[in-house]
């Protein structure tokens, strides 16, 4: 324990429920610690002075009225199990003037040393606050030495209004900024952002309000339950805020710098691309698997984390609607005025069934121009958010109808890691084919987030190995998807060729030495089933080992070993000797198809007609 201790004969200290501790912004050994007198340490706690007088109203609890009336000493639970009466709540001291130190008390008292504790000068009343009511927090502004805000609680009287103050002279004189908060649901704690002295953070009894413009208008930040806020704080490189509940954990609002930015000036744009904040390369961990619990069960408490990578906000003024959307969005205003809603032509519903939908994209490119990635975004009005994972687009095989729930250990398709530096990102519109800027670009920057030795120190090596072995695994899966896609055509043509009364044995012998073609090529690419089935060796197929080279390399930071790059190499001579043989079969197919339409046999999939 650290706390100070009474010297010789003099009383303990009052500390509250609510004793605030703070860490100097000019020193970090030095601390500050309250009860109603402040004390001070320059070594982390080790020894403590006393450098202020009592700082409270110096009141006596017993002699108060509670219910509208003074109790005696015999009442039940007398004193148990609240706080100590006459002791500090709110402590800051500016981070622009050494010594400048605020004390607000829960007796309604702010207390105010421009010497470090030499001198103090108290305020007893503020305009349109109750008298003694409780200070919950006092913040010494970030941007002006002479500003303090502070926030005051009167609930324990039935009054429930929040009052939000401010002074501009020091803590002389205060004023109420608390415009159109909410009449019912007092404040605990106030923030200012470190980057527009005008933006503002209230957490209050019932969520967080901020103001763009100094405590004149305030708005509700939505998603967060109703509840307690009971601390704010910014993480200000990250320009994040902290949100402490009382009931509810701690909520993060990441990156709230749209904020920062007016409704007005937002409206006046079709679209904003906020900047964006500079991103971090690591590979996230997955300790307990890929779930965010692992095997452990509900009762492993966990939270969410935020998305990782790169992350984009925007604001779109309007939604992007369909030409179909469009007029029908205008069809409904027509009829809200009690208009005629004329019939389109029929061209204009052609077009409309055949056009391809608008789509909303940012497009990240690295600092020679080049496109890195087209990220998918949404085109709904209003405040948008995206995030780029800082890899290189996944190249397995396109597929239509992913498994909306995959096992926990099967990755998700991912690219390769993009390189440390700078770039940038723009919003566009695709529309009928042509692309439309929207808004930016903005410019940000891909850090180094070293942790471990293993991280290679040649990064491109390690992107070049990852985009030759994502070429090649491209390629193989592809022609293991479409290896897989003939057998159906193969099993259609085959029965075609059982039901036609013509003579054609010749192009069945050709089918089934097309059939063994393909086995042969599936063992190859694939694997030998009918040993590997039975639980014994068989040699790698190409997919596996382009498999094992590429997909073992994505989730790690590492130089490629000598062994993975021998490896690539024997994958890249298999799949030489390997791609041509796959063409031929296929145009044998082609081939056998097109005779049996000639021929009139009966249709099936993969051939253009049923006859000629």
């Amino acid at each position: 324990w650290i706390v100070p201790q009474p010297e010789a004969d003099q009383l303990a200290p009052k500390w509250n429920w609510n004793t605030p501790l703070l860490v100097s912004p000019h020193s970090p050994t030095r601390l500050y610690y309250a009860a109603e007198h402040l004390y001070r340490s320059d070594d982390r706690g080790d020894s403590w002075k006393r450098i202020s007088p009592d700082l409270t109203r110096q009141l006596d609890r017993n002699t108060l009225p509670v219910m509208g009336r003074v109790w005696s000493v015999d009442t039940v639970a007398k004193n148990d199990s609240t706080s100590r009466y006459g002791s500090a709540i709110g402590l800051s001291e500016s981070p622009l003037q050494e010594g400048l130190i605020y004390v607000g008390t829960d007796d309604g008292l702010v207390s105010v040393t421009e010497d470090g504790g030499a001198t103090w000068r108290s305020t007893k009343g503020f305009r349109g606050v109750p008298d003694q009511s409780y200070v919950d927090d006092v913040v010494a502004s970030v941007h002006d030495a002479n500003v303090a805000y502070a926030v005051v609680d009167n609930h324990k009287r039935g009054d429930y209004q929040p009052y939000v103050l401010k002074s501009s002279n020091r803590g002389k004189s205060w004023k109420r900024i608390d415009g159109n908060l909410p009449p019912r649901g007092y404040a605990h704690t106030i923030a200012e952002d470190h980057g527009d002295p005008n933006l503002l953070f209230v957490g209050t009894e019932y969520g967080v309000y901020f103001t763009q413009n100094g405590g004149a208008d305030w708005a509700k930040l939505e998603g967060l339950p109703t509840i307690a806020v009971r601390d704010l704080e910014i993480q200000r490189r990250e320009h994040d805020l902290v949100i402490g509940t009382f009931g509810r954990g701690i909520w993060i609002l990441d990156d709230y710098r749209p904020l920062r930015t007016s409704l007005r000036e937002l409206n006046g744009d079709a679209a904003t691309l906020f900047p964006v904040r500079d991103a971090w390369i690591y590979v996230e961990d997955d300790f307990y698997d890929r779930r965010p619990r692992g095997s452990r069960g509900q009762n492993f408490w966990t939270a969410e984390n935020p998305p990782t990578g790169a992350l984009f906000r925007y604001h779109l003024k309007e939604e992007i609607q369909s030409a179909s959307k469009a007029r029908r969005t205008a069809d409904i205003a027509l009829e809200k005025a009690g208009k005629d809603t004329p019939y389109p032509s029929w061209d204009s519903l052609r077009a409309e069934d055949q056009e391809e939908a608008p789509s909303v994209l940012l497009i990240v490119r690295d600092a020679q121009g080049q496109i890195v990635r087209r990220i998918p975004a949404k085109g709904a009005a209003g405040l948008q958010e995206v995030a780029w994972d800082l890899r290189y687009p996944p190249v397995e095989p396109i597929n239509l109808n992913p498994d909306p729930n995959p096992p926990y250990w099967v990755s998700p398709p991912m690219g390769p890691l993009a390189l440390p530096g700078q770039y940038s990102a723009e919003l566009v519109l695709r529309r009928q084919g042509q692309i439309q800027p929207l808004a930016g670009p903005q410019s940000f920057e891909l850090k180094v987030y070293e942790r471990s030795p293993e991280i290679s120190k040649d990064r491109q090596s390690v992107l070049t190995f990852q985009l030759q072995a994502g070429a090649l695994y491209r390629q193989v899966g592809g022609a293991a998807t479409q290896l897989a896609e003939l057998q159906p055509r193969i099993q259609a043509l085959r029965e075609a060729l059982r039901q036609t009364p013509l003579e054609i044995e010749a192009l069945r012998k050709r089918l089934n030495t097309l059939v063994a073609t393909r086995d042969g090529l599936s063992i190859q690419l694939q694997g030998d089933s009918t040993v590997s089935s039975r639980n014994e060796s068989a040699p790698w197929s190409l997919q596996q080992r382009i498999s094992w080279v590429y997909l073992n390399t994505l989730e790690t930071q590492s130089s490629i070993p000598a062994g993975y790059r021998s490896s690539l190499a024997v994958a890249q001579a298999q799949w030489a000797g390997l791609e041509p043989e796959l063409a031929l079969l296929l145009r044998e197919l082609n081939a056998l198809e097109s005779e049996a339409t000639k021929l009139g046999v009966p249709w099936s999939p993969g051939r253009v007609g049923g006859s000629e």
